[in-house]
């Protein structure tokens, strides 16, 4: 009997110790992921979905055409919408009511050549750190008066930021912002880049039947967080560092266009329906399928296309998929939520 006692004593003590810890969330989390453990048929079919889906869209000939890409993005989807904490918003004092139309900072500042570029977080649900690390290199480079490319490793984010989420299982992009501001992030670009300290771990690849990377790798594994730079860089990984002076969220979109003209791109997250991954161009809006999950992406800037109006966003699947990497997404009725999940912070120079 007062084996039992004791055992019972210990048994709780080890779940409080967990739960304090957040290991029991990210239990519940990753075993709980059904993405992880649907079967092959189960996969197959939303793949074999797409099709339809796409035919449907088209059909209706509504703001955006539809493709067939034959690949299911669901591991891709890593954003976390629910719960987690909540950045300050920010707060305009000063509204800016002589905003353009249309707004694309690839024309604003033309030497930041980051702001162009297209990633590709490969087969590794690691959205939630692109979308960071992306609009953090681009203001970098505006702050500076377009004088520094710095590239900020999506990497590092993903691999060391362990209040932020589960790596390639996902994670919360606010969080992403908190630990540049709290903790830093170093240098980091493409897979091979060998002039950044901790550039992606994996290549770009085919989210496609065929195409010119070479297929992705099924399953992918969160990578292990170093505090050191790639072997042959001859970089110093103190020496690597970046941070945010401030850290803040921006919902509205008057407030988001405001946001984007005046510090540049900003992390967006929203839904995902089946509808999404079979974007090819035109101003998407949702208008058919389920919940796939939820992406974070970089939004750029803003326009309107025949009547109407759109976010101009930088997607991280690479430049084979939707308009060469980018799409737009229908701008002021806050579509799939996008306008209620905006970070963003400014870098300390």
């Amino acid at each position: 009997m007062r084996t039992l006692f004791i055992f019972a004593i210990l048994f709780v003590a080890t779940l409080a110790h967990y739960h304090k810890h957040g290991f029991m969330d990210k239990f519940k989390l990753k075993f709980g992921n059904w993405k992880k453990f649907m079967k092959p048929r189960e996969r197959s079919s939303i793949s074999q979905s797409y099709s339809e889906i796409a035919d449907h869209v088209n059909k209706l000939q509504t703001t955006w055409k539809a493709t067939t890409y034959k690949r299911d993005y669901t591991p891709l989807l890593g954003a976390i919408l629910d719960g987690g904490m909540t950045l300050p918003e920010k707060k305009f004092e000063k509204k800016n009511l002589n905003l353009p139309d249309s707004f694309d900072p690839r024309e604003e500042y033309p030497q930041c050549e980051s702001i162009k570029e297209i990633r590709d977080q490969a087969n590794c649900g690691s959205c939630w750190a692109f979308g960071a690390a992306e609009a953090m290199s681009d203001r970098i480079c505006i702050q500076s008066g377009q004088k520094l490319q710095t590239r900020v490793s999506a990497q590092n984010i993903l691999a060391c930021c362990t209040s932020c989420g589960f790596g390639c299982d996902g994670g919360y992009p606010q969080y992403a912002w908190r630990y540049w501001k709290s903790t830093g992030v170093c240098t980091g670009g493409v897979y091979g880049a060998t002039d950044t300290c901790q550039p992606y771990f994996l290549p770009m690849c085919d989210h496609h039947v065929e195409g010119s990377h070479g297929p992705c790798p099924e399953t992918v594994d969160t990578p292990d967080c170093k505090t050191d730079c790639e072997d042959g860089n001859k970089k110093k990984y103190s020496d690597e560092m970046t941070y945010g002076e401030s850290a803040y969220s921006v919902s509205g979109e008057a407030n988001i266009m405001q946001e984007l003209y005046e510090h540049g791109p900003v992390e967006a997250s929203f839904t995902v329906y089946s509808d999404f991954p079979t974007y090819k161009s035109g101003v998407y809006q949702h208008v058919t399928g389920s919940v796939l999950g939820g992406h974070a992406i970089k939004m750029i800037g803003w326009g309107e296309e025949d009547g109407v109006k759109y976010w101009l966003c930088v997607n991280s699947w690479n430049d084979e998929w939707g308009d060469k990497g980018l799409f737009k997404i229908k701008r002021g009725n806050n579509e799939c939520g996008i306008e209620n999940s905006v970070n963003a912070g400014l870098a300390k120079m």
